[in-house]
């Protein structure tokens, strides 16, 4: 129903100013304001009000609920559709050609910020939900949709899905295919990699630069340190074989992102550098394993930090340990540079989906019925809590219908024809899975 779909699509993005995720920042989501929406369009459709929806608004921080959908069927069979979320990234509105905080249409497109990501599947899904209550379609399985607070900041515990299923709510989803709604393209994704985040400390001396032989320059010091780093990373850390079967777009990496280094003049050595990045990892290796080598790699380091000394590259002066002579004319060390690591964000690992599963080839053959094409692919891009879903035993598929290459971008918007498309393969996987049960 695109009129019934649109108004709420537009009452959503309306709501977005105050569903930005950004604790940094000072923005705090309260996506009570989004679910409302929600609740009071499906409330006629519910049991309490005649209809045949369960709904449930479940939260463990005032006014950031998570939302429960079910549509019963006659057995015990199950389908979940998770993982739409009511949180969005901040918006810049001057970044933006046109207002983010308002839906608006040009032709099929839907601007605004959260109409790829992911409010727009939430409008998907509301209105799917209510035409099968409309309907009353007798199904043998029950449609079941969560919609969570807190995505976009899987930093903070205890607000979204890993509460949920920590208290038990989702137990029951293991029953059956669970498809994690948040993806994009339109196709099924079958991996994602596991993060990190990570920072590095180079301490040097400070001194003139025109005696750079007296001082340890912070900022090569901390340069020299992360290529060392990445080397030893890659090394360790190669493509692995399996990425080929999955169709990943790229293989591992440990990359920086952000420099800085302490406030001074021009003609001083800095005696500070912190250099941050992350870490994307292949699912068929471990967070784990790469927080263990990294540790060994900065011990190698600060062991005999002149290792990192290249005078090709930094010249002849350039050095992490000073030595001078003491009262006894013997050489001595009296300065030698130091690299600190941290860990940002402690990470997760990625998922591999389970591509020989039932909920796998419905998603699979559903994508191709609709489409008339089907292309599973892989991601160097993170899901929150998708791998411990995975591990908790959920059979977690992922797809999407959005654009990926609005996410989290200025001007975001989503093809209205797409979102179509995507209440079809829906549908189409809830009928392949219908025909499967005796």
């Amino acid at each position: 129903n695109e009129e019934r779909f649109l108004l709420l699509l537009d009452k959503l993005i309306n709501e977005s100013i105050y569903l930005q995720n950004s604790p940094s920042q000072g923005l705090i989501p309260i996506e009570d304001k989004a679910s409302n929406h929600v609740i009071e369009l499906l409330k006629p459709y519910t049991k309490e009000y005649g209809g045949v929806l369960e709904v449930e608004r479940i939260s463990f921080v005032e006014g950031r609920g998570n939302v429960i959908i079910k549509y019963p069927g006659t057995t015990d069979k199950i389908c979940s559709f998770v993982g739409s979320h009511l949180d969005v990234v901040p918006a810049d509105p001057k970044g933006w050609d046109k207002n983010p905080f308002k839906l608006i249409r040009e032709d099929n497109k839907l601007y605004g910020r959260g109409t790829t990501d992911c409010l727009g599947h939430i409008a998907v899904l509301v209105d799917f939900f209510i035409s099968l209550a409309e309907k009353r379609v007798p199904l043998k399985t029950t449609i079941v949709a969560v919609f969570i607070a807190n995505e976009e900041n899987s930093g903070f515990k205890g607000i979204g899905i890993d509460q949920l299923v920590e208290e038990g709510y989702l137990d029951e989803l293991k029953a059956g295919p669970m498809f994690w709604i948040d993806a994009a393209d339109s196709q099924p994704c079958i991996g994602t990699a596991g993060m990190l985040q990570w920072k590095i400390k180079a301490t040097g001396k400070l001194f003139h630069s025109g005696l750079p032989h007296k001082g340890v320059n912070a900022i090569e010091l901390g340069i020299d340190a992360t290529n060392y780093i990445q080397t030893k990373f890659f090394q360790d850390f190669p493509k692995h074989p399996k990425e080929i079967d999955y169709n990943f777009a790229t293989q591992s990496t440990f990359k920086t992102t952000q420099i800085h280094c302490s406030p001074g003049a021009l003609n001083q050595l800095p005696s500070d550098c912190v250099i941050q990045g992350d870490v994307r990892l292949s699912p068929f290796y471990d967070i784990h394993d790469v927080k263990k080598k990294l540790a060994e790699y900065v011990n190698e380091i600060n062991d005999n930090i002149s290792i990192l000394e290249n005078s090709a590259i930094r010249g002849p002066h350039s050095k992490y340990i000073l030595y001078d002579r003491n009262e006894n004319n013997e050489l001595v060390v009296v300065f030698k540079g130091k690299i600190e690591l941290e860990w940002v964000y402690e990470g997760e690992n990625g998922i591999a989906c389970n591509i020989t599963s039932n909920g796998h080839h419905a998603l699979k053959q559903a994508t191709e019925t609709i489409l008339g094409h089907v292309k599973p692919y892989s991601i160097g891009g993170s899901l929150p809590l998708v791998r411990q879903l995975q591990e908790s035993g959920f059979d977690l598929q992922i797809s999407g219908y959005g654009l990926s290459s609005r996410y989290h971008a200025d001007n975001e918007y989503v093809d209205l024809n797409d979102l179509k498309n995507a209440t079809k393969i829906i549908a189409e996987v809830v009928s392949i899975l219908e025909e499967q049960i005796e």
